[in-house]
């Protein structure tokens, strides 16, 4: 459905702050574009640098364009653009080392890097700071102390879907492929989700900043630069990805520094920021379980859509129809999968308690000093206690999350009882 007009909840901002912002980006793009078509091969830091530059920017592009279309867009279509826009720039990078690898086997050992990189740095970081700032934030304007954020009971479905794909993910490393076949079950899994979404109800978006100040535009202006922005940060993001992929082996050679560590967590970095940035701005308005429900979503995405595309760009570009993860790969899928049962596992009763929040930030701050096989696979295992006890202490939440994405977000008891009750146990 097209609406016609801007919602009551977006808030006029001064076409000053679209320009302003469209100018610093414009900073930070033209370069690489300039290096990109006159064929130039800079240093590979510089590289790095500036095709990492222009992809950021081209992902804050992408980040107020995909906010503002929410005022005109509605129901499924929303959805489906929203989804396929958040993981475009991990897209573009993790396609070109998948399609390279398929022709290519020294990148074989990339195909898989970045994916693990980008949902760990998802659940391990962007979940925990979004809940512990809207901890703090809470305990600040509130006059009782707060330990935990309370999920919406429609949470359930984003949840179940996690923990349904979470289990079924660990059949990757355990075989040490991805094959298509897997990957095709997981993109049917999210067409699946996408669904179920379109049943739900479509609920009115709050813009901000430079999102608020397109959003403020006249109907026919607000979709033109929507549209404007969406094919130019694509057409950025597509020209760049191969320069910048290539960049972070290069600069990785000549700086000393892990090959594998920088395409696992440079790349992710960069397009992860604008999502971080807007999550952490909405946790310190107070607007915590929005926060926390959008990033849950994206790990929905990326667990499904991402993962399961990769053997589809390996077979596009000369390879079988399986993708072969080499030792390092299948330890890294294992510590992942691992990771997203714990997330999961620690969430069923619909609240993000502080401390599970500090747990998910230690664990992914201690895994890069604590390198190594022996490393990875103790943080493994104990990411997978964790997540087996929490199992356990939620184990009567656990049927209605498994069943969610087959019956709807229809929830027990009402959001407001939920909330109250959880206030009434000092949380939030």
């Amino acid at each position: 459905m097209i609406l016609d007009a801007p919602r009551p909840e977006t808030q006029a901002v001064s076409p000053r702050v679209l320009v302003r912002s469209l100018l610093i980006a414009a900073v930070f793009i033209v370069p690489a574009l300039v290096m990109r078509v006159a064929g130039a091969h800079p240093d590979a830091v510089l590289a790095l640098l500036g095709y990492g530059a222009a992809v950021v920017a081209a992902s804050f592009l992408l980040a107020w364009a995909a906010e503002a279309v929410q005022i005109d867009v509605s129901g499924g279509l929303a959805i489906a653009v929203l989804a396929l826009i958040a993981v475009l720039p991990e897209y573009a990078v993790d396609f070109y080392y998948a399609w390279t690898a398929g022709h290519d086997p020294a990148y074989v050992q990339y195909a898989a890097a970045n994916m693990t990189g980008s949902n760990r740095l998802l659940m391990g970081l962007g979940w925990p700071v979004v809940v512990l700032i809207s901890i703090a934030v809470a305990n600040k304007l509130g006059g009782r102390k707060v330990t935990a954020l309370v999920l919406e009971p429609g949470n359930r479905v984003e949840l179940g879907f996690l923990l349904i794909a979470g289990v079924v993910a660990f059949a990757a490393p355990a075989t040490g492929h991805i094959h298509l076949v897997f990957g095709l079950a997981l993109l049917a899994w999210f067409g699946f989700y996408l669904f179920k979404l379109t049943r739900g109800e479509v609920e009115e978006p709050e813009l901000i900043g430079t999102a608020a100040a397109i959003g403020a535009l006249s109907s026919t202006r607000r979709r033109a630069t929507v549209v404007a922005l969406f094919v130019i940060a694509a057409a950025v993001i597509l020209a760049c990805a191969e320069p910048f992929a290539n960049s972070l082996i290069d600069a990785g050679t000549e700086l000393g520094i892990d090959r594998f560590l920088l395409v696992q967590w440079l790349a992710p970095m960069a397009s992860e920021a604008p999502e971080f940035i807007i999550a952490i701005i909405f946790a310190a308005r107070g607007k915590g379980t929005a926060a926390i429900a959008t990033l849950i979503s994206s790990k929905v995405n990326q667990w499904t859509l991402l993962i399961g595309s990769l053997p589809i760009a390996y077979m596009a570009g000369g390879g079988g129809t399986s993708l072969a993860l080499d030792a390092r790969q299948t330890e890294e899928l294992l510590l992942t999968a691992a990771q997203t049962l714990m997330g999961v596992a620690v969430l069923l009763a619909l609240r993000f308690d502080r401390w599970a929040a500090w747990t998910l930030l230690g664990l992914f701050a201690i895994q890069f000093p604590l390198t190594g096989t022996h490393a990875r696979l103790g943080l493994t295992a104990v990411y997978a206690v964790i997540a087996v006890i929490a199992l356990i202490v939620n184990r009567k939440h656990l049927p209605g999350v498994l069943t969610a994405p087959f019956h709807g977000t229809e929830a027990t008891e009402h959001p407001e009882a939920a909330i109250h009750d959880a206030r009434g146990k000092g949380s939030r």
